[in-house]
């Protein structure tokens, strides 16, 4: 066999190339083995931890190992991220890092659920709630509300979970209300995704009162006693 340094540089590296290494599995000495580029690129995708990234395979079993997440009655190909409303998830994730404390943290804020080879496949969620499973404590329920995305799930993915921010929506979210003409009743659609505390305010900028219905999380009813023209602030 001729010395390494002899052959030539391979400057066109494609995932079916092949590596001689070492598999130290195989007891002490080892043996060698050889090793294909897409291997040592799907074992370095799984290992590698990134901060605040969590790297998970999606699984049709409920409950199964560490590093896999599902759906409450079993995943399914093709499930649309639109459809997901909760998912059962490992304490650990591939890496394999303990998410528990993290997630908690993160429980009020949005993640992002990700193909990890594709990214126009991808889940926006708000995390709702963080719980323990009652019968198998290495598995937690994480609720989530759906608030964009694209594509679906497939069986066999692995998926970056991120705890996420979208630009232009850092910080509380707020917005502001003008009725121009007197009216007993402000019909408010506000598109904050929640329930706003609202101060109201008559054409000369003092502070008024009234009755406010929330109709569901982007729109609002403001009741006077009388007609009444202004602005209404949701923070």
């Amino acid at each position: 066999m001729a010395r390494i340094s002899t052959y030539p540089i391979d400057t066109n590296v494609v995932g079916t190339d092949i590596l001689v290494g070492t598999d130290v599995s195989t007891g002490r000495a080892g043996a060698t083995k050889n090793f294909t580029v897409d291997s040592l690129s799907d074992y370095v995708k799984e290992q590698v931890a990134v901060a605040g990234q969590m790297r998970y395979e999606y699984t049709a079993a409920v409950e199964g190992s560490l590093g896999t997440f599902s759906l409450p009655t079993g995943g399914v190909n093709n499930k649309s991220f639109s459809a997901i409303t909760s998912i059962v998830i490992a304490v650990q994730d591939k890496t394999p890092q303990n998410v528990v404390k993290f997630i908690e943290y993160i429980v009020g804020s949005d993640i992002y659920i990700g193909k990890q080879d594709d990214i126009s496949i991808f889940g926006h969620y708000k995390v709702t709630a963080y719980a323990i499973r009652p019968l198998k404590a290495n598995f937690y329920d994480l609720t989530l509300t759906f608030l964009g995305g694209n594509g679906s799930m497939q069986l066999g993915s692995l998926y970056e979970i991120i705890n996420f921010v979208k630009a232009g929506a850092a910080g509380d979210l707020n917005s502001t209300f003008t009725q121009a003409v007197a009216s007993a009743t402000w019909n408010v659609v506000h598109n904050l995704g929640k329930n706003p505390s609202v101060s109201i305010v008559d054409n000369n900028d003092q502070e008024v009162y009234a009755q406010v219905d929330y109709i569901d999380t982007n729109s609002l009813t403001i009741t006077f006693s009388s007609a009444q023209a202004g602005k209404a602030y949701m923070n």
